[in-house]
């Protein structure tokens, strides 16, 4: 699979988390699910000080062709919302890893970084879905 950084983490329903070195993480969707949901026209992204708890749902993007709601892949307190998807909702689709990012938590336990998916596993998931 192209454009999967080994350096993140992944859930089975394709979100993808950065341990930013700072206690917090970053969360976005994978290269994969963007090419799935099509062109990107509107992101819903979750409050500042929510709390969420693993496999919450906490945003939506809406494409041209359906809505998707994103998970929390761990529990946490959301810190931030990428406030510029407002209006360059497809740099999820031109940059999933980069400027796409889709919010920021702080974890309630680190450790549970561990419990999700290598690149490895992740390109497993999908090619079983395939």
């Amino acid at each position: 699979m192209s454009n999967l950084p080994a350096d993140l983490k992944y859930t089975k329903t394709h979100e993808w988390v950065r341990d930013n070195g700072d206690g917090t993480v970053t969360v976005g969707i994978t290269d994969h699910a963007q090419d799935a949901l099509g062109d990107i026209v509107f992101v819903e992204v979750p409050e500042n000080g929510r709390t969420v708890a693993a496999e919450d749902a906490c945003a939506v993007v809406e494409s041209v062709k359906a809505a998707s709601d994103i998970y929390s892949p761990i529990a946490g307190e959301i810190v931030e919302g990428n406030a510029a998807l407002a209006d360059t909702p497809d740099a999820i689709n031109t940059s999933p890893y980069g400027d796409g990012w889709i919010f920021r938590l702080t974890p309630a336990d680190m450790g549970t970084l561990d419990g999700l998916l290598d690149a490895a596993a992740y390109e497993q998931v999908v090619a079983d879905e395939s």
